[in-house]
């Protein structure tokens, strides 16, 4: 029977890469991820490392997994191009990573506008001449309303940002990699796009179109030495999951025990396994979607 919490469905609160949030109680948790986020760069990061000398496209890295993610690939010698909305925060991230050794260039982007998307990929390969690997992070929470009570504008801005971003960063991406002769792209999906949760329609079917658009991708371009694949985080401490739970009035220790690990997956939990995707290792991991929510969808 699922669990409810001041007569909210706490099966809501679980949904999304990080949908949902809460403030003070987590304070300490927040204060730990951000440490791992942020912790020095090794000497001379950009001439070693696992990732030396490739060049890495992630969107939406101005918080939360895709911030976690360009400082950890800039960690392993990576040289990181990534876009958001927020400008301030992208050009503080990009100063940050090179003032400890790495390598990173921010761009605005909006991931709802193709122009936009074609100029984020095409200014990654006039600067850097290839793109290796490619993050496709950005997006966005829906309201929590029943379908009945969704606005098309709410719907429409959910699945242009999550399910139309990732397919034009995929469309303008796949075409320099096939040039070059290889790479491999990360698509970030959610539990949601496994399990059904009332009341987030457009979140959820946003991250069902991005689980099918890895495994149409994989198909199309497994031969072309193109490795697509996804990753379904469930509740992860970030900004929109901060933001979520305080709409809900909740608190990270109740969604947690929704969780068979009984806590919440931080940020560089998932950036590892993002990492490790698009490393030399997983050479036969094609059109796959991993489960990193911590057990939730083995229930």
């Amino acid at each position: 029977m699922t669990r409810k919490t001041n007569g909210i469905d706490r099966r809501k609160l679980i949904m999304a890469g990080g949908t949902v949030a809460g403030a003070a109680a987590i304070a300490s948790v927040t204060h730990n991820a951000q440490a791992t986020a942020q912790q020095p760069l090794a000497a001379n990061t950009a001439n070693s490392g696992r990732f030396a000398g490739k060049v890495v496209l992630i969107t939406g890295a101005t918080s939360g997994i895709g911030e976690t993610t360009a400082r950890m690939f800039a960690k392993e010698g990576a040289i990181v191009h990534f876009c958001g909305r927020r400008e301030a925060l992208g050009n503080k991230i990009a100063q940050e990573i090179n003032a400890q050794g790495g390598r990173a260039s921010y761009q605005k982007a909006d991931v709802r506008n193709e122009q936009d998307v074609k100029s984020f990929v095409d200014t990654c390969v006039q600067k850097y001449g290839r793109i290796d690997i490619a993050f496709n992070n950005a997006g966005i929470e829906s309201k929590p309303f029943t379908i009945a009570e969704q606005s098309l504008n709410d719907w429409m801005n959910v699945m242009t940002t999550n399910a139309t971003g990732t397919f034009l960063s995929m469309k303008y991406e796949l075409p320099v990699m096939l040039k070059q002769g290889g790479g491999a792209i990360v698509n970030n999906a959610s539990v949601s796009g496994h399990v059904g949760f009332a009341t987030i329609a457009p979140y959820s079917a946003s991250k069902h179109a991005i689980m099918s658009l890895t495994k149409v991708a994989a198909l199309e371009y497994a031969d072309k030495n193109i490795r697509v694949n996804s990753i379904s985080p469930g509740a992860v401490d970030t900004p929109m999951l901060r933001r979520a739970l305080a709409a809900w009035k909740t608190d990270f220790d109740t969604v947690s025990k929704d969780y068979p690990i009984e806590r919440i997956v931080q940020s560089d939990e998932i950036a590892k396994t993002v990492l490790w995707l698009s490393s030399a290792d997983p050479t036969c991991v094609v059109g796959t979607d991993i489960d990193v929510t911590g057990g939730y969808l083995a229930k």
